[in-house]
């Protein structure tokens, strides 16, 4: 059994090699004979004047290609190379910058089939091709004709004089290359020019396979009241084309769009790049805003790149340690609710000052802070949104270690209520706050509160933050404890 098990094994292995070095063949031939019908007027990316991406934060850009072309009166097949390959057809507009009057598209075809050896091979199934076999002794080549029957899994072909191979030794020689099948994708536009001659024509469209993001650095210092913070936008590219000398601009916002299927992911590689010395200039744009690169910059195929955002230096910071409740306790009896609970860590400041007052595109932010020997330590990080200037900028950068609570409730008894309405609930709670750290810390206590509810007694005064909710500032001293206790009457 093992020996058939080999014996099969090998035989695949044989025909694998030998379907390999066909494909290899075919390779070569098919680079080398690739050209474009010749009715048609070729454009590539040297005939660029320029080019401008507009990226939008959902995996969507705005490409303007605008190139110089000779084209002839009337009647033009161009066919114009080195588009995305993720262009979406439906949005391309094709202007004449040169000669407006008179130029109109009348058909346009976006060939994204490309040139590979099993493609080439797919397209020859029921036609014939040529094939080369070497001899092992003298190396003279013959060359055989045969009909390709199949592709799948493999090449059938039907010899002339009727008989059927899979696994030929050799190379197939194709007589060319379909016109639908192309090396590069490409858009091919027929259309009519009213003047001959050079033209400046600019290709306008949309397409995935570009996307970027806002990505923050900052760092506190050693009193945890001022940061520095640098943003970084951070591009990529992975459209299957190039973008040489780009334009290049930015918009922050969330764009409504009509979601249709998703397609197929592809396989893409991002290789790491950074731009430095850039910087970016925002602008108004409806109710979203717009940053321009400003200087050009290149967008390689299958590249991440980094440009500068902004940079701002001390600004003050507000650390808050908050202890978060929640309302399902005060409607029945919990007794203990937790030990040792964690005490949230938050930081917070203002989009305002020098290196700020801008727009914030959403993206996170990256906390770092120095240890005793100089060196920068990441203590946490967090996203944030879309943050207009002026506005506070709240972060959330773990659980405190050294500041710890205990919750209970003490107390519980119902007042009122039958059936589902009326009821009255009067509930009392102690909360222990530990602190081991060598300084002393504020502890913000926050209870959400359900129902109409009435504080009946507290061992400190806390504050209405909102309609539903309580709030202590709890002082507690270095690696010391503090306890809060209070009564609340909840009314449903």
């Amino acid at each position: 059994m093992d020996t058939l098990w080999e014996d099969l094994r090998e035989g695949c292995m044989r025909k694998t090699r030998l379907l390999n070095t066909m494909i290899a063949g075919v390779m070569v031939t098919a680079h080398a004979s690739w050209a474009a019908p010749r009715d048609e007027v070729v454009s590539a990316a040297s005939d660029q004047s320029s080019v401008a991406v507009t990226l939008y934060n959902d995996n969507l850009a705005l490409v303007k290609d605008t190139r110089r072309i000779r084209l002839g009166r009337d009647f033009n097949r161009l066919a114009w190379r080195e588009v995305s390959a993720q262009m979406r057809p439906e949005t391309a507009q094709l202007r004449n910058l040169s000669n407006p009057a008179g130029f109109r598209l009348q058909e346009q075809n976006f060939d994204f089939d490309l040139l590979t050896p099993q493609k080439l091979l797919e397209k020859y199934v029921g036609r014939g091709v040529s094939v080369i076999r070497t001899h092992p002794g003298t190396d003279v080549e013959t060359r055989e004709a045969a009909t390709v029957l199949s592709t799948n899994n493999g090449v059938v072909l039907k010899f002339a004089d009727g008989h059927i191979e899979t696994g030929v030794p050799g190379r197939l020689a194709f007589p060319g290359v379909p016109d639908t099948l192309r090396d590069t994708p490409t858009l091919v536009i027929s259309l009519i020019n009213p003047v001959a001659g050079a033209q400046n024509l600019e290709l306008s469209y949309l397409t995935g396979g570009l996307s970027w993001r806002a990505d923050y650095v900052a760092e506190l210092n050693a009193d945890d009241d001022r940061l520095d913070l640098n943003g970084w936008v951070t591009l990529t590219n992975q459209s299957g084309a190039a973008y040489p000398n780009a334009t290049l601009q930015l918009v922050a916002g969330d764009l409504n769009r009509v979601r249709d299927a998703q397609p197929a992911p592809r396989a893409t590689m991002a290789m790491a790049a950074k731009a430095a010395d850039a910087d970016m200039q925002q602008e108004s744009l409806l109710e979203y805003h717009l940053y321009t690169l400003q200087r050009p910059t290149t967008l390689a195929d299958n590249q991440t790149k980094q440009v500068a955002l902004l940079s701002a230096s001390r600004v003050p910071v507000r650390k808050e340690f908050l202890l978060q409740g929640a309302n399902y306790y005060y409607s029945g009896q919990a007794g203990e609710i937790g030990r040792k609970i964690k005490v949230g860590v938050f930081v917070e400041f203002d989009n305002k000052g020098e290196g700020l007052g801008v727009p914030l595109p959403k993206g996170v932010i990256r906390v770092y802070k120095k240890d005793g020997q100089g060196n920068a330590q990441f203590v946490g990080e967090d996203r944030i949104d879309h943050t207009p200037k002026n506005e506070t900028v709240r972060l959330k950068l773990g659980d405190a270690f050294d500041v710890t609570a205990d919750r209970k409730q003490t107390d519980f008894q119902k007042l009122a209520g039958t059936g589902r309405y009326n009821y009255v609930f009067e509930s009392a709670y102690e909360i222990v706050l530990k602190n081991a750290k060598p300084e002393a810390v504020t502890v913000t206590v926050r209870e959400p509160m359900p129902g109409d509810w009435t504080m009946v007694s507290e061992s400190q005064p806390h504050t209405k933050a909102a309609s539903g909710t309580a709030e202590w500032q709890v002082k507690v001293p270095a690696e010391g404890r503090t306890t809060l206790t209070y009564r609340v009457r909840v009314r449903y």
